[in-house]
């Protein structure tokens, strides 16, 4: 049975957590999709430079237009990489193109799906957010792959935590937050496990009652 695999990511990934990632993979040919970042020309070369050696790198815009063999091109990788930027905007894109629809075609076949922030929440169906403003809000029209709703960033930004514990408590589904050196790996809908690249960095089940860590394993190499 084919695996399929969503790797979130709380914040930005080091080499470990990248590693970590690429070994999950059938194989090394990566696409990188960075919609939610407004397709930053310096951070898809910065990316070029860090997968050298390790992955072979490709790049999807959807501006002026995504190509036209979109669901082939897409199904000719091994991973999906998304990055962090605004989830909200990135997810209009993604859904107007049919995006979504090979996005789960690709993860059914097979093909690793990861990210951080924005490339975290965007697949649940409900997540927290800054796509509407500083101020942090809730978001429920996630692509649902998987269940619940997800919050990255949970020690990195100072407002995280508390407006995600307070939207749960007020009725937001329940889910998972991630530190920023912590990823959640799922298999179909299942968590398989929880991992840091740096000390101290956690995973928590946040419910209306409150969060409980997870079991967090380092990743040592």
């Amino acid at each position: 049975m084919t695996n399929r695999t969503i790797v979130g990511i709380g914040g930005f990934p080091n080499d470990r957590m990248l590693e970590y990632v690429l070994g999950l993979a059938r194989g090394r040919r990566l696409l990188y999709v960075p919609t939610a970042g407004m397709e930053d020309d310096g951070w898809a070369v910065q990316w070029y430079e860090r997968l050298q050696g390790r992955a072979e790198m490709s790049v999807l815009r959807f501006n002026p237009w995504p190509p036209a063999d979109l669901r082939a091109f897409t199904l000719a990788h091994d991973l999906v990489l998304v990055p962090g930027g605004n989830t909200a905007n990135m997810l209009a894109v993604w859904r107007v193109h049919g995006f979504d629809a090979v996005l789960r075609e690709a993860w059914e076949a097979g093909v690793v799906l990861w990210g951080w922030s924005a490339g975290m929440i965007c697949w649940f169906e409900a997540g927290v957010t800054d796509s509407f403003g500083p101020q942090l809000a809730g978001m429920r029209d996630g692509l649902g792959f998987l269940p619940g709703s997800a919050c990255p960033h949970y020690d990195g930004e100072e407002r995280r935590r508390p407006v995600y514990r307070q939207l749960v408590a007020d009725g937001f589904p329940p889910g998972i937050a991630l530190d920023d050196g912590a990823a959640a790996r799922y298999d179909g809908t299942e968590l398989v496990e929880v991992v840091s690249s740096v000390p101290r960095a956690r995973g928590y089940r946040v419910a209306a009652d409150g969060e409980k860590p997870y079991e967090t394993h380092p990743l040592t190499s």
